[in-house]
């Protein structure tokens, strides 16, 4: 029977072909495992499990190939990189034939709504209101910001009813005109 280098190996029996894949493996982990990693680590972009995953794969296949590699350890090392290559290319065509399918659990759905609107909305209302005068600004923090009546926030400010609904009127108008403005 002829190797793909060449060399006529003779069929050996059961025990014998064992005894021969198990040291040939022991041997291609022991001189080419750290040429091996290192070649997949940059095919899988780094990822470190996938990298040792391919590195077992090739091992394995070159352990069920054993009666027919050459022990020339340049073409070993020829054979383990392109095996490893085609394993990758492998892995990353069945990633991209057919998606993951993942199911949503209990812990994966938000507990909380995001309130990121609400958070922005609030920015730019405090921005505005920032640029009110100092007795619209007052009006609109005690009626709006803090909830009293218009009696409580008159009583507040030191005010006439009639004055905070006035205040309140025109710096609800001065901020309407302000996010037109803004849009």
């Amino acid at each position: 029977m002829n190797s793909p280098g060449g060399t006529r190996v003779e069929p050996r029996s059961g025990a014998a072909a064992r005894s021969r894949a198990e040291e040939l493996v022991t041997t291609l982990y022991a001189q080419f495992e750290g040429v091996l990693l290192a070649h997949v680590l940059k095919l899988t972009g780094n990822d470190r499990q996938w990298a040792e995953d391919v590195v077992q794969e090739t091992l394995i296949r070159a352990w069920r190939n054993a009666e027919t590699l050459v022990s020339d350890p340049r073409m070993l090392r020829g054979w383990l990189l392109t095996v490893s290559r085609r394993i990758v290319i492998d892995d990353w065509r069945g990633r991209r034939a057919r998606p993951v399918e993942v199911e949503l659990t209990g812990d994966d759905v938000a507990l909380e709504p995001d309130r990121t609107e609400q958070g922005l909305s609030r920015m730019v209302l405090a921005d505005l209101i920032g640029k009110l005068g100092a007795e619209h600004r007052e009006a609109i923090c005690e009626t709006y910001v803090r909830g009293r009546t218009v009696r409580e926030a008159a009583l507040v400010l030191g005010i006439p009813e009639g004055t905070v609904k006035s205040r309140v009127y025109h710096a609800m108008k001065i901020l309407r005109r302000s996010m037109e403005e803004s849009r």
